[in-house]
């Protein structure tokens, strides 16, 4: 078992402790979109130690982008590295002992079974309904609990949806809006708000992981 130094200040948490710790190591976790939300919360599971980290993203890294996506820099920007590989070199420098995969793909009907099945939680880094609806029917058939996140503006929202234990996302959204909405494309984003949705999304999936309750509602918070 590896070395739990790094670890030292979380295990003195008594929540997680030393048994919470080795059942992160333990976990899987696989996260959809590696932009503004997906960046923090694979900066926090990968740095908390959740021991295998999948990431999913189709994108390369734009100027725009470093504003407020954690793990880029402008040296990934200029040579347009794709999302997922720029973030992955980060992430293995900030802690070589978990095993994290990239996955240079758009999450769709085609793929999705394969590639979120066999995880621990799913965590929504992404930006549009369609796909956040894909989640949660692949989610309810595989019976994987999920963790969604939504930004905009200065508005942010999260929850957590378990199956058969909380309604779903369709409970709460039956049908995809009609046309886009507001989308930071148009009216923008703050860092802050990203990186605030971001970190609860990571500490209700730390819940999940060590076997404690997470927030039975839908939050929303503006800043």
């Amino acid at each position: 078992m590896e070395n739990l130094e790094r670890y030292s200040r979380q295990i003195l948490f008594k929540p997680i402790g030393e048994e919470g710790q080795r059942k992160l190591l333990q976990s899987k976790a696989v996260i959809v979109g590696m932009g503004a939300l997906g960046t923090v919360i694979a900066n926090h599971l990968v740095r908390s130690g959740v021991g295998y980290v999948r990431i999913i993203d189709r994108d390369l890294v734009e100027l725009s982008n470093l504003q407020r996506q954690a793990l880029f820099d402008e040296e990934d920007a200029k040579a347009e590295l794709p999302k997922v590989i720029a973030a992955e070199r980060k992430l293995r420098k900030i802690n070589s002992t978990v095993k994290i995969e990239p996955v240079l793909a758009d999450l769709n009907l085609d793929n999705a079974e394969e590639l979120l099945g066999g995880f621990d939680v799913i965590l929504d880094g992404t930006d549009n309904f369609s796909t956040r609806f894909l989640i949660n029917d692949v989610s309810v058939k595989l019976n994987i609990p999920w963790i969604h996140g939504g930004v905009v503006a200065s508005r942010g929202m999260f929850a957590v949806f378990i199956p058969g234990k909380t309604p779903c996302y369709r409970c709460l959204f039956p049908e995809v809006p009609a046309g886009r909405g507001e989308t930071c494309d148009t009216v923008g984003v703050l860092s802050p708000l990203t990186d605030i949705i971001a970190s609860f999304e990571a500490a209700e999936a730390l819940k999940l992981l060590v076997g404690a309750e997470t927030n039975k509602n839908l939050e929303q918070i503006d800043i």
